[in-house]
């Protein structure tokens, strides 16, 4: 079932800190884990000594990388460390490592796909991600590397997840924007369904996965597995523990939670069946093109008026450039401001011979109504605190230094145009998570993946072992 929305809240491995990706792509909320950086004395489990201790063990290849027995212990502690107040709900020790090193591989996978397309994140990407990380944690820098630190974890292997969940997030969007085109059309039929008149849904579910060209078989083991996960949860098992245990979604580890979406966004099949249930309630195992899912109504809500704060302003750029150094940009603004403010200059005229906003010079700079964020974050940030007729101090953007004046502001009633929105982002959505869920079925079917530790490999899946090319 699709669970990422078309914003790029992709299908990732596991989950390390999704609002450290805020800046990339918009998700929920942040969880602090560790990287996956080998230990400093190897792990416990591995298969030789030396003077310092065991030595560390390859216990996945995958392509031309390694997946080491740190690695997944690491990121095995870190789960457990997640649910330590609830224990209870987590899998047998063996399932637990398995599902891990299943979204360690994905991840491999997506990585080395990404540079096979030549796709790169910058150190300011990850910066960028740090600093999100650690403002949704309600830290600064220095005390979010003190915390990774302090656990002993390894603040280089943080930043380097950080960085391939980035760089999956590229492979994402790389992967998806030739594919998804929404037309009116498919919005004004949307608008018109019942099913978009049916609120919102939080959603839980569990995903029980068949492999890509899936045979009778592998049909009937994963519908027989399906049932016996829907005895368990009769049996008294809670759900996000069964996700835990049973689910091979990506969100698995997170106890299955979609969250809030609405049911519009729900595949037309699932919604159906979502659509006949009591909050708490949940169905039977729906086929699917991936699997078979089992999906939990948690709660319902029905989505209020859209009334949003405008503001009506004008703005001055000043940009650097080749021949204005930052510097001389900054104080050539603040040169304005001294000219509107205290000088009484015309602001209009001003913007028209000096602003190098092609959007907005020829009309006196005038930036018509907006939500506060519609100008970015600097903008937004600056424009509530104004009051009507105030100009601004000169306000640091990424398109350079921003004089800007309020003129005014007013209360819109925005729910049709954000249903259209919303509409459009829906089925945008549906079509990416399809695109995607599709794509990397395909690689981790065609990938070399030779998983050495006999343990680790599970017995339902014919492709932890060998490769088609190894078959």
């Amino acid at each position: 079932m699709p669970r990422a929305p078309y914003s790029m809240k992709q299908i990732l491995a596991y989950s390390l800190l999704a609002a450290a990706l805020a800046s990339v792509v918009p998700t929920a909320h942040a969880q602090l884990m560790p990287s996956a950086q080998p230990a400093q004395g190897g792990s416990a489990s591995g298969n030789g000594a030396s003077g310092n201790g065991p030595i560390d063990r390859i216990v996945a290849v995958v392509e031309d990388d390694i997946i080491l027995q740190s690695e997944l212990d690491e990121a095995i502690n870190a789960i457990v460390k997640q649910y330590a107040a609830n224990p209870a709900q987590l899998p047998p020790h063996d399932v637990l490592a398995r599902q891990v090193l299943d979204r360690l591989i994905l991840m491999k996978i997506q990585v080395q796909q990404a540079a096979n397309q030549n796709i790169k994140v910058s150190d300011q990407d990850v910066d960028q991600a740090a600093a999100n990380v650690a403002q949704q944690n309600k830290m600064s820098p220095e005390q979010l590397r003190a915390a990774v630190e302090q656990d002993g974890y390894s603040y280089a292997g943080f930043r380097q997840q950080l960085s391939d969940q980035i760089t999956a997030q590229k492979l994402h969007e790389s992967v998806v924007r030739d594919q998804v085109n929404v037309t009116d059309t498919e919005v004004n039929n949307m608008l018109a369904s019942p099913t978009y008149k049916g609120g919102e849904v939080h959603l839980a579910h569990i995903q029980i996965s068949t492999p890509a060209n899936a045979s009778a078989s592998d049909i009937a083991a994963a519908q027989a597995k399906a049932e016996d996960t829907i005895k368990a949860i009769k049996g008294g098992m809670d759900f996000n523990a069964a996700a835990i245990r049973f689910s091979d979604a990506p969100d698995a580890l997170d106890g299955g939670d979609l969250g809030w979406r609405r049911l519009d966004e729900v595949p037309p099949a699932f919604a159906d069946a979502v659509t006949g249930l009591k909050p708490g309630d949940n169905t039977a195992a729906l086929r699917g093109p991936t699997g078979f899912h089992i999906l939990k109504l948690v709660e319902t809500r029905q989505a209020g008026r859209q009334i949003v704060t405008e503001y009506h302003a004008r703005q001055i750029l000043i940009k650097p450039s080749e021949i204005v150094t930052p510097e001389q940009a900054e104080k050539k603004a603040q040169d304005i401001y001294t000219r509107v403010v205290d000088k009484k200059e015309d602001f209009a005229k001003i913007a028209k011979e000096d602003s190098k906003d092609t959007t907005t010079a020829n009309n006196g700079g005038d930036m018509g109504w907006f939500a506060a964020d519609a100008w970015g974050q600097a903008i937004g940030s600056q424009i509530a605190s104004l009051k009507d007729n105030e100009v601004s101090q000169p306000i640091k953007t990424d398109a350079g230094w921003i004089v800007m004046q309020r003129l005014g502001t007013r209360q819109s009633d925005l729910t049709d145009q954000l249903q259209r929105d919303q509409a459009r982002q829906a089925i945008g959505n549906r079509k990416a998570d399809a695109a995607y869920e599709s794509y990397l079925r395909e690689q981790r079917s065609s990938a070399y993946v030779n998983i050495l530790v006999p343990e680790l490999k599970d017995p339902d899946d014919k492709q932890a072992s060998a490769t088609p090319a190894a078959q």
